[in-house]
C-alpha cells in the first residue's frame, strides 16, 4: 500500500489549499480514511476522519473550515481547507484503514503518508 500526499504550502492567514492523499493497493472505497497534523514541539492530533460509509468527524479547531472528502474513482481522498489561521501550520499527514489487494490475508490495517507540510503566515 502507498500514500502519496500534496498539496502543501506557504499561505496568508484567510486563504485556502486542498491537501491530496492518492492511495494504490489497497480496496479504497471500503477504507476509512483521515488527517491528523503535527506543530513543532506538539503532539500529533487528529483533524478530520471519513469512513467507508461516508460519515464525518472534525476536530473543533477545523469545523466549518475544513472539509474531508473522497474521489473513489481516482483513489484520492482530500481535505479542503479554508480560512486558514496560523495555529494551522503543521505537517499534514493522511492515513487509510482497510484492506490491502495483496497479503493482507483480509485483515485491515492502518496505512500513513508521508506528511505535507502546511504553513500560515500572519
Amino acid at each position: 500500500v502507498q500514500l502519496q500526499a500534496s498539496g502543501g504550502g506557504l499561505v496568508q492567514a484567510g486563504g485556502s489549499l486542498r491537501l491530496s492523499c492518492a492511495a494504490s493497493g489497497i480496496f479504497f472505497s471500503m477504507a476509512d480514511l483521515g488527517w491528523y497534523r503535527q506543530a513543532p514541539g506538539k503532539q500529533r492530533e487528529l483533524v478530520a476522519t471519513l469512513t467507508f460509509r461516508d460519515l464525518t468527524t472534525y476536530a473543533d479547531f477545523v469545523k466549518g473550515r475544513f472539509t474531508i472528502s473522497r474521489d473513489g474513482a481516482k483513489n484520492t481522498a482530500y481535505l479542503q481547507m479554508d480560512n486558514l489561521k496560523p495555529e494551522d501550520t503543521a505537517v499534514y499527514y493522511c492515513y487509510v484503514e482497510g484492506i490491502a489487494t495483496t497479503g493482507s490475508g483480509g485483515q485491515r490495517s492502518v496505512y500513513w503518508g508521508q506528511g505535507t507540510q502546511v504553513t500560515v503566515s500572519s
